[in-house]
């Protein structure tokens, strides 16, 4: 079948976040407005005009909801996109379908959470294993107490270092670069914390090989865009980021919510994210080669680690040489989470990047890439997964 993906038809003119916190204060209805309100001033679009909101599916706030609090008259598409970390690329992807096929023509998208103060996503998922039936694989884990995401990936972790002799000390580069953008960064969590391979080093082990500084924080917030037409966008307040392709990909054993079935497949390490890469190139028309920063999902740094090789940037098994080159850092061959990231700025389940791979396009980063015009953005985790290719105008 023909990929009928057109490019550069839309774009996100607009971007907005809360404050990233430990403790909120205030409901997640209250957080997705903030952002949804700052996104829609940024790119000089009346609330009023929105017709189309696109959700999370782990979101506890309604499309409806966040319409009536931001002031939308009439809604004529709604829609949600997940689970949790795979969603927001496939939202963004979801509110250019609508505008597309002539649903919407301006549609916020959204990721709100009380991700600390309220449901904690690190914490086990399970306390009681469910055995047998078609949506649990437990039985086969949960008696030996792995319930936790940082303890599956930890497994694979250690699967990589096993076949790559990765080194934790090369694994390290993960979580020091995110947190040197983030010191740049006023609106990061971790703002003004420097971090030293000693202090990476000396932190307490969670799950072998992952210590704390291998997992993302746990955060209050929200982030927002607003997407339409590139032809309107580029009349609007900010320049457009267009959306020149996304993708979507979802491997063998796709278990909702779980991720068991990462660990029963034949190649542990073989993520849906390769297959995503190359339907998201192929649509773009570009290649690894040309991606000026990349902001990669990274709920653990072997993660990010695995999306480094999957999206191209070097050979399986070469990403620990190529982190510890400095190829990472602004003026490196791939800048990455200039934010901060999912380590050091906050966990808003991916829309965090989708803000900063905009601002990377407008020039409006806290740690800019000089001249970059070409920004990948990835929702990662299995069972699915979603990237996004944003380009200047």
């Amino acid at each position: 079948m023909t990929d009928r993906w057109q490019r550069d038809v839309c774009a996100i003119a607009g971007v907005g976040q809360s404050v990233f916190s430990k403790n909120s204060g205030v409901s997640v209805t209250a957080l997705a407005a903030d952002a949804a309100l700052a996104a829609l001033a940024d790119a000089g679009i009346d609330p009023a005009d929105v017709d189309g909101i696109v959700r999370n599916d782990m979101d506890l706030v309604s499309c409806a909801a966040l319409g009536d609090a931001i002031g939308a008259r009439n809604l004529t598409y709604y829609g949600e996109a997940g689970p949790g970390g795979s969603g927001p690329c496939a939202m963004v992807a979801q509110a250019v379908a609508a505008i597309m096929s002539g649903q919407a023509a301006t549609v916020v998208v959204f990721r709100s959470l009380n991700g600390r103060s309220g449901n904690r996503f690190g914490l086990s998922a399970e306390l009681d294993p469910v055995i047998g039936g078609a949506e649990s694989f437990t039985e086969f884990f949960g008696p030996y107490g792995l319930l936790s995401p940082g303890m599956f990936f930890a497994l694979i972790a250690q699967q990589y270092m096993n076949e790559t002799g990765l080194k934790s000390e090369q694994l390290a580069n993960i979580a020091l670069v995110a947190r040197k953008h983030a010191n740049n960064n006023p609106a990061a969590q971790m703002h003004h914390r420097p971090m030293t391979l000693d202090d990476y080093m000396d932190s307490r082990m969670l799950s072998t090989p992952l210590r704390l500084f291998d997992y993302c924080l746990e955060t209050d917030g929200a982030a927002a865009v607003v997407v339409t037409t590139t032809e309107r966008a580029k009349d609007l307040r900010q320049p457009p980021a267009v959306i020149r392709a996304a993708a979507m990909a979802s491997g063998p054993r796709p278990q909702p919510g779980q991720m068991y079935p990462v660990l029963m497949r034949e190649d542990p390490l073989s993520m849906p994210s390769r297959q995503c890469a190359e339907t998201l190139y192929a649509r773009a028309g570009l290649g690894p080669e040309d991606v000026d920063s990349a902001q990669l999902y990274d709920c653990f740094s072997i993660t990010a680690l695995l999306q480094i090789e999957d999206y191209g940037f070097c050979a399986r098994g070469e990403a620990g040489a190529f982190i510890e080159s400095g190829e990472l850092e602004v003026g490196g061959s791939m800048p990455f989470n200039t934010s901060g990231g999912h380590m050091s700025e906050g966990y808003i389940h991916g829309m965090n990047h989708v803000v900063e791979g905009v601002r990377q396009i407008r020039g409006q980063s806290s740690n800019q890439v000089e001249g970059a015009s070409v920004s990948l953005v990835t929702s990662a985790p299995p069972p699915s997964t979603a990237a996004l290719i944003l380009v200047s105008a």
